[in-house]
C-alpha cells in the first residue's frame, strides 16, 4: 500500500503560538520542526506496522516545518509546490490512501486553537456551499482521484472537522483548544492571528502514542476494508468561495472566487475572480 501523507505544525502537541513558533528565525521554530517531525515519525512507524509499504511525506508548511535530519529514513520528502499546477501536490490515483499529521482546524472553529484556512486573513471558505479548511481542500482533490482519506491527526477540533467531511476517517487529536469563537467573527487578521492561543495539550511522548496506534488502526482497516472511507460528494459545477477579514491586502469582507465546471481539482488550479 502506498500512501502519502501531508503535514502541518500548527497542530502539534506543544506548537504554543504562531509567531514564536511557526517562523523561521523565531525562538521556537526548531523546537517546533522537531515535535512536527517526531509525530510524523510516529505515523510514519504506525503506517508501515499496519501494513503500508511505502511513503511520500508531503512538508505542507509555507516555509517548510520537517527536519529531514530527523525523518523517518524509509520515507521520501516532498517540499516545494509543483507547476505550473499545484493542486493536488503530486496526488494521483496510483496511491491508496491520503493521511495528515500536525493539521489544524479550518477558519472559525470553536475551541480550536492557531486556527486559519491558508492565512489567517480568510475568513471563511466554502466548496459549493460546504466550509472547508486546509484538509478539505486535499481531501476533495483525493475524492475525485478515488484516493481513501484514512488518517486524521492534529488538533482536536481538527479530528471532529475531518471525521464530518471524511466519514470513516481514523481521527486522533493531540490538543484541545480552550476559547470559543464568539466575538471574533468582527476582527481584523492581525488580531484573529493572536486570539486563539489557549489550549490543553498532551504530553510529546503521549500525543505519539496516540497517533501511532491511529496510524496503525488507519492502515489496518485501509488494508481490510478500503471501501469504509468515504468523502462528502460535491455536484459539479464547483465554486471556491473565499471571504477574507480586514488586512493589508483587502477590505473586511472581500469575496474571491474560483470555479470549474467539471473539476474541483481544476477548480483548486483556477485564478481567483471577483464574480
Amino acid at each position: 500500500m502506498k500512501i502519502i501523507l501531508v503535514t502541518d505544525v500548527e497542530g502539534v502537541a506543544g506548537v504554543l503560538n504562531f509567531e514564536e513558533y511557526c517562523s523561521p528565525g523565531k525562538p521556537y521554530y526548531e523546537k517546533a520542526k522537531r515535535l512536527l517531525t517526531e509525530e510524523t515519525n510516529a505515523v510514519i512507524r504506525g503506517m508501515f506496522d499496519g501494513g503500508v509499504d511505502e511513503i511520500l511525506v508531503l512538508d505542507g508548511h509555507g516555509p517548510g516545518a520537517i527536519d529531514p535530519e530527523l525523518l523517518d529514513s524509509r520515507v521520501s520528502l516532498l517540499r516545494g509546490t509543483p507547476s505550473p499546477n499545484p493542486w493536488p501536490f503530486t496526488l494521483d490515483s496510483t496511491y491508496d490512501g491520503i493521511a495528515w499529521v500536525g493539521q489544524h482546524a479550518k477558519s472559525r472553529t470553536p475551541y480550536s486553537h492557531l486556527t486559519h484556512t491558508g492565512t489567517f486573513a480568510v475568513y471563511e471558505v466554502t466548496a459549493n456551499g460546504i466550509p472547508v479548511g486546509e484538509f478539505g481542500y486535499l481531501a476533495m482533490c483525493a475524492g475525485e482521484l478515488g484516493v481513501p482519506v484514512v488518517f486524521a491527526g492534529g488538533e482536536d477540533a481538527f479530528a471532529r472537522e475531518a471525521e464530518e467531511l471524511a466519514p470513516g476517517v481514523v481521527a486522533v487529536g493531540v490538543k484541545r483548544g480552550c476559547n470559543a469563537e464568539d466575538g471574533l467573527d468582527d476582527a481584523p487578521a492581525d488580531v484573529y492571528k493572536k486570539s486563539k492561543l489557549a489550549a490543553i495539550h498532551l504530553s510529546p511522548e503521549k500525543a505519539r502514542q496516540k497517533l501511532y496506534a491511529g496510524a496503525k488502526k488507519a492502515a489496518e482497516k485501509l488494508k481490510n476494508d478500503p471501501g469504509a472511507f468515504t468523502v462528502v460528494k460535491l455536484e459539479p459545477p464547483y465554486e471556491i468561495k473565499s471571504i477574507f477579514r480586514k488586512c493589508e491586502q483587502f477590505p473586511e469582507g472581500k469575496i474571491l472566487y474560483r470555479r470549474h465546471a467539471t473539476s474541483f481539482i481544476a477548480a483548486m488550479n483556477s485564478e481567483y475572480s471577483e464574480k
